[in-house]
């Protein structure tokens, strides 16, 4: 398999999955304004999106919405415990995370990615995210993940959403369900591993 990615990109969350899962793949590397390889080809030929997560599977597909390709990963490794069983209470219940983190989390950080957007507007996006962050502060009293006692890959895609967080400058220190909850995912190896990948982690 092939994990076609942006360093700190959304694609850290399949990346991390990889990682968790034990699963072969490669890493390459997308300049998502140019949309170029590293070795100076057309990315849009391999995704027409021109968007990363994409994942080249050994059997020539290609998947390329995170949701869907961490999901595919957790199947594919099932000894791990990333997603509970298809068709199970709880799985139903790990997809109603990745879409609401997908649809309510990932999609509001967007506009502030866009220098063209004014701090106003920018402001109502960083207030929604706040209640959004309440709300995931409220689902993880009790819990050390969002599914419970065990990682998943809405985990993945969360500590994804966190690490967005950390670059806009958008301050969740009152939220300590969520710091304790950050510091514990960041603390695995898997994770660890996989942000030195990107080069956003010195390795030790």
């Amino acid at each position: 398999m092939k994990l076609y990615y942006s360093p700190g990109a959304c694609s850290l969350s399949p990346h991390i999955a990889l990682k968790e899962a034990g699963l072969p793949f490669d890493l390459v590397k997308v300049d998502l304004k140019a949309k170029k390889l590293e070795d100076g080809s057309d990315y849009l030929a391999v995704n027409p999106k021109g968007q990363v997560p994409a994942l080249s599977m050994d059997n020539g597909q290609l998947l390329t919405e995170g949701a869907v390709i961490v999901q595919m990963i957790a199947d594919k490794a099932p000894a791990k415990n990333l997603a509970p069983a298809t068709g199970s209470d709880d799985r139903y219940k790990l997809q109603e995370w990745l879409n609401f983190i997908g649809s309510e989390v990932h999609k509001s950080f967007g506009p502030l990615f866009q220098p063209v957007l004014s701090d106003e507007t920018k402001q109502f996006f960083k207030d929604r995210l706040m209640g959004k962050f309440k709300y995931i502060d409220g689902a993880l009293a009790g819990k050390d993940y969002l599914m419970g006692s065990h990682f998943t890959v809405p985990d993945a895609y969360l500590f994804t959403m966190l690490a967005w967080a950390d670059r806009m400058k958008i301050d969740l220190s009152g939220f300590k369900n969520l710091m304790a909850y950050k510091a514990r995912v960041a603390a695995r190896p898997n994770v660890k591993a996989a942000l030195e990948a990107e080069g956003l982690l010195k390795a030790a």
